[in-house]
């Protein structure tokens, strides 16, 4: 018998602890406070799941209180600032989840951005678990409207993401930057 393997695209209590975590953080963001998430691992974690299923869990506990902490010290709380924060961890299925709620209120040339910038997280959530053509068009998605709106690009560095998204590099590059003005 394979042992398990954490992949979410085939494997359905992948995809129920990545989605369930994922929108735990969401309420732990707001309230700065990392309860709602340690309530849903624990909730995992007693049931003496295989490996590569705890060490998700554990690992996403540990980035999720990097990503707090590094919040809390920006003193910024917007969409944009949490989601490149989230980013920069490589929580890209949670910059997703974050990026698209503020999505959904956006309009023009944000709401063009934002959703760029949610398929460029898709290109490395698609990459991670090896699905390059998917990726690839997400990347190519992303880039379009990214050059769109370049001047409404603002926040991060536009141009290190276009280039890694162009050439579809598999190593991400990282955005947030707090000597950027939001």
């Amino acid at each position: 018998m394979t042992p398990p393997l954490f992949e979410p695209f085939q494997d359905r209590l992948s995809r129920d602890i990545r989605n369930d975590l994922s929108e735990a953080l969401l309420p732990a963001l707001n309230k700065n406070t990392l309860a709602p998430v340690r309530t849903v691992a624990q909730g995992y974690l007693q049931k003496g799941l295989a490996a590569p299923y705890v060490a998700y869990i554990e690992t996403r506990l540990a980035r999720y209180a990097t990503a707090l902490d590094l919040l809390a010290r920006s003193g910024r709380e917007d969409a944009l600032t949490r989601g490149l924060v989230l980013w920069d961890l490589e929580l890209f299925f949670e910059v997703h989840e974050v990026l698209e709620q503020a999505w959904h209120g956006a309009r023009g040339a944000e709401k063009e951005i934002l959703q760029a910038l949610i398929r460029a997280a898709g290109f490395y959530i698609k990459g991670e678990f090896g699905y390059v053509t998917g990726g690839a068009k997400m990347a190519a998605r992303a880039v379009t409207a990214l050059e769109k709106n370049q001047q409404a690009c603002t926040g991060f560095d536009l141009d290190i993401l276009l280039q890694s998204l162009r050439n579809l590099d598999p190593v991400p590059p990282k955005l947030f930057r707090q000597d950027i003005a939001h």
